[in-house]
């Protein structure tokens, strides 16, 4: 029986285990990546090892989020990161230079390799095929260390992609429409593999839009086989060196299938406040748009920046609306820079942003209060643009051209006969790594800068035997990390500073709650499905652990944030019968008792006011040692 490709490339990075779906798996990581958002908590993790020189083929710090250095803590931040990197062999790419996943795409990613990032959108690198995943940033200072990186074998699911992308109709349909199929959770524990004759209509650019929003479906990653379309790519980039076919074999076998025609889709948007709040362009158009955002890691390439700089090119936005635009990296804005497109942006009334995150996190150009913004991101989880009352879009570059000059939500097919869209790939794209530093070859002459606002991070203690607590709070389905640990313009300076960020856990669900955490001595989260769904940020556990959270009892978990719980000695608990949720009020009291027994078992009794409910704590024989020496570190140092 053949392989599929999502199995070749595990089995070849294969370090422990049987490629069992379910079962636990280790593998090689070859590079890594970081962002400076979730980046300084990694290197300190990374520095807490006592590890010198990184043991990866490639490892980059990216600084692409908190790029607004309206006082001196981001500044700082960079700095660290800077230094670290260069005295651990790391190469560190400097504000300016791009988003993480666009840059890595263009110049350091390799068909076939394993990349681990500490961003959930690090699978945008499937698009050229790598097995790439996002991962909490203790897991990735593991892998930086040459630590096997472990996880459960996920089932494969395969999209048979058929026919061609009508003029107007774009990657970002592509995956809004599995998004509509599937739903935020319907990628949970699976890879999404996309094959088909579909696949050679797409450019990489467009495979990257892809398997980027595949982290809104929850799957572990998302990839594409590799073609004469990769190594064109490639070539473009002067990296021709590092091509490799890989394809399924042709009696590969798949857990599940679906089949997308991409002749017969047409526009779609998500509308607020969820990525799979899927529905079509034209049933929705007439809505009154106040902001239009183009650019973020899934639509902000060169060819997105072409299309709509064709789109607008001699054309005005009308006065209702603001756009603005933020080419993904430093190669595409000098390309855009150079044969006039970005001339035409700006004369359309563009605002033009540096190569960054920005808006896409809510750092910057926040909306009005009760706007519409149309956004060419991946989330538009509410609150996350900046502003609260705002309602965000989510929709392809077209669409998002189109609408803002005609200041309402408008199907771009409407412009079939006025522009033409066919821009190609440039055979040679424009290469000038200056921006990209190189680690020192005399690390231990460098120093590593530390400013003020790095803090240590907190570190649990060895599971006790008996853990006892109120319920500090009752959340919903789909609570995000956006809701668990906001990330904005005011706190993303204070990414390296838990204590501050304290203040500020769960607020957007409770403002109360801090205080009453603290005041509690910590005590228990109760949650529904898909709690923790959204960024990698293991910010959304080391606050709560920070705050002396104890547990997490949910319907269901995220994979990334279950994993940042267990790596912070934090007890992710599933309701084994998910009605008795509903049973559990905040400011209960709850008790569990011989808690180290129950939790090797993987049934754990809770009391609730004296009433007992039955929970479910789903782990593998490595991430119980984990957790039951108080979370990775603890587990790390304990072997000596």
């Amino acid at each position: 029986m053949g392989m599929n490709l999502t199995q070749k490339i595990i089995k070849s990075h294969l370090v422990e285990g049987e490629m069992i779906a379910g079962e636990q798996i280790g593998i090689k990581i070859d590079q890594t990546l970081t962002q400076d958002s979730t980046g300084t908590m990694a290197y300190l993790q990374l520095e807490a090892m006592e590890i010198g020189q990184v043991k990866t083929l490639r490892s980059v710090a990216y600084i692409d989020h908190n790029m607004l250095q309206q006082s001196f803590e981001n500044a700082d931040d960079h700095k660290y990161i800077q230094t670290v990197a260069d005295k651990h062999g790391i190469y560190f790419s400097k504000p300016g230079n791009g988003i993480c996943h666009q840059v890595h795409l263009e110049r350091f990613g390799i068909p076939g390799q394993t990349l681990l990032g500490s961003d959930s959108h690090t699978p945008t690198g499937g698009g050229i095929g790598m097995l790439a995943m996002g991962a909490g940033g203790l897991d990735v200072a593991v892998a930086m260390g040459g630590g096997t990186y472990y996880m459960n074998m996920p089932k494969v699911l395969k999209v048979e992609l058929t026919g061609a992308l009508k003029p107007f109709v774009t990657a970002k349909d592509v995956i809004l429409e599995v998004l509509r199929v599937l739903s935020v959770k319907g990628g949970v524990g699976k890879v999404i593999e996309y094959c088909g004759e579909g696949v050679k209509t797409l450019s990489v650019p467009e495979r990257a839009t892809i398997t980027n929003m595949g982290a809104e479906l929850g799957a572990t990653t998302s990839i594409f086989p590799t073609d004469e379309t990769t190594l064109s790519f490639l070539k473009a980039q002067d990296r021709e060196k590092d091509f490799t076919l890989l394809t399924a074999d042709a009696d590969a076998t798949y857990d599940e299938e679906i089949t997308v025609d991409l002749s017969s889709l047409e526009p779609l948007t998500a509308l607020p406040h969820s990525p799979d709040n899927v529905k079509k362009v034209k049933d929705v158009k007439g809505v009154k748009v106040d902001q239009v955002m183009i650019g973020s890691c899934t639509n902000s390439s060169y060819l997105d920046m072409m299309k709509v700089a064709r789109i607008l090119k001699g054309k005005t936005v009308p006065p209702h609306v603001s756009l603005v635009i933020a080419p993904g990296s430093k190669q595409v804005l000098n390309m855009i820079a150079r044969n006039g497109a970005l001339a035409d942006m700006i004369d359309a009334g563009a605002r033009i942003l540096e190569s960054g995150c920005g808006p896409c996190i809510g750092m910057g150009q926040a909306p009005a209060s009760d706007a519409v913004s149309l956004r060419t991101i991946n989330r538009n989880f509410k609150g996350r643009c900046g502003t609260t009352s705002a309602g965000v879009y989510i929709v392809s570059p077209e669409t998002a051209a189109v609408s803002a000059l005609e200041g309402f939500l408008t199907d771009p097919r409407t412009y079939a006969d006025k522009v033409d869209l066919s821009v190609q790939m440039p055979e040679k794209f424009e290469i000038n790594d200056n921006m990209i530093v190189s680690p020192s070859k005399t690390p231990d002459e460098v120093e590593v800068i530390k400013g003020p606002n790095i803090k240590p991070f907190p570190v649990n203690v060895a599971t006790p035997e008996k853990i006892e607590g109120i319920a500090l709070i009752k959340v919903e389905d789909n609570i995000t990390t956006d809701h668990i640990m906001p990330s904005n313009a005011k706190l993303l300076p204070f990414r390296s500073n838990i204590p501050h960020l304290s203040d500020y856990c769960l607020t957007p669900c409770d403002p109360e709650f801090p205080a009453r955490a603290k005041a509690n001595g910590g005590g228990f989260i109760v949650g529904g499905e898909n709690y923790g769904q959204g960024s990698s940020r293991e910010h959304a556990a080391l606050v709560p652990l920070y705050l002396g959270v104890k547990a997490v009892l949910a319907k269901s978990f995220a994979r990334i944030h279950k994993a940042n719980l267990i790596n912070s000695g934090i007890l992710p608990l599933v309701f084994a019968n998910p009605a008795d949720y509903d049973t559990i009020s905040a400011d209960d009291k709850i008790v569990i008792e011989n808690a180290v027994e129950q939790v090797k078992s993987g049934k754990v009794t809770v009391l609730v006011n004296g009433k007992e409910i039955n929970m479910i704590i789903e782990l593998t024989d490595k991430e119980q040692e984990v957790l039951l020496a108080g979370g990775k570190i603890n587990s790390i140092k304990m072997k000596g």
